[in-house]
């Protein structure tokens, strides 16, 4: 079984203030735990290349892509909104963030690779179509599925968004399309306050959840909500926004899921691909801010995809 690790140092350098919980240092907790925990060497690391302009059109308007080659700034920070933020480097980072979801796709849909982690930075899932915003500026899962669609001719690939805030821009720019599913589970009183009565086209599913959600109380709605969705759609590629601020040491929200139970539900979804698309996974970090939870997170996610 061989693991895809991409990144690449450029992602580090993407800085929105020594205060902001998207910290440069989420990539080196990461990095530091594989190493401790003797998985690095496992792994099969790779440089993120750049994505072009005409794979980001294939989840965003030219003129909003346009936009940001626009706004990002020679010095200090451009304020995209309140919460999300342009360094000399972001535009730079979020290029290779999105690349990283590209390649990742070439090497597992090629067999280069049996599956691939990206660690990289920002994150993509709030951005929509024509719209950057929580912490987000190139939607790396929607692009990672475009790219599967258009380029691969994959006919049938799914979204999981295990992240404690709604997909938005996922939802946003796959909504409607015969060939991609989405299912997100968050917080429901969290950013980005989603209401949940508008879900959309039928290629959509969403499942709120209640602040205070326990482990146990999660895996119920995985095996009554998830793996149902899955079995019955059988995908040939499976792409994962990897957030892991659910956790309980995540002050970012007021889930209550442990090491244990993103341990679960990374074996359960990695069975499903196993028995339906030879095991073809690209995850891809989005959120977790707590650095000790997050390296130990994804540690074993990693460790499963690898089965190690």
């Amino acid at each position: 079984m061989t693991t895809a690790y991409i990144t690449h140092p450029v992602c580090a350098q993407h800085n929105m203030g020594d205060e902001h919980p998207e910290s440069p240092r989420r990539l080196s907790a990461i990095n530091d735990r594989l190493i401790a925990s003797g998985i690095y060497d496992y792994l099969r690391h790779i440089d993120a290349p750049k994505a072009e302009m005409h794979q980001l059109q294939l989840a965003h308007g030219r003129q909003y892509i346009q936009q940001l080659f626009d706004q990002s700034p020679q010095t200090g920070l451009f304020q995209v909104d309140d919460d999300t933020a342009m360094n000399p480097h972001t535009l730079e980072a979020a290029l290779y963030s999105a690349g990283a979801a590209i390649r990742a796709v070439d090497g597992v849909v090629s067999g280069e690779f049996n599956n691939a982690f990206c660690a990289t930075r920002p994150p993509g899932h709030h951005a929509e179509k024509n719209q950057a915003m929580g912490f987000c500026f190139f939607n790396n899962a929607a692009i990672a599925a475009c790219h599967a669609v258009k380029q691969h001719r994959v006919k049938k690939v799914a979204i999981i968004d295990f992240d404690v805030h709604h997909g938005n821009g996922t939802q946003d720019i796959v909504s409607g399309s015969f060939r991609m599913r989405y299912w997100s589970s968050f917080q429901s009183d969290l950013f980005p306050h989603t209401d949940t009565r508008k879900r959309s086209r039928r290629n959509i599913r969403l499942e709120p959840i209640a602040a205070g959600c326990s482990g146990e109380e999660y895996r119920e709605i995985i095996m009554q909500s998830l793996m149902p969705w899955l079995y019955k759609y059988r995908p040939q590629l499976i792409i994962i926004s990897a957030g892991f601020d659910g956790h309980v040491e995540d002050e970012m929200s007021q889930m209550r899921l442990t090491d244990n139970d993103y341990l679960w539900l990374i074996e359960k979804i990695n069975a499903a691909a196993k028995l339906f698309c030879n095991g073809k996974v690209v995850s891809l970090l989005e959120g977790g801010y707590d650095l000790s939870s997050l390296s130990r997170c994804v540690t074993s996610h990693i460790k499963e995809l690898a089965n190690l």
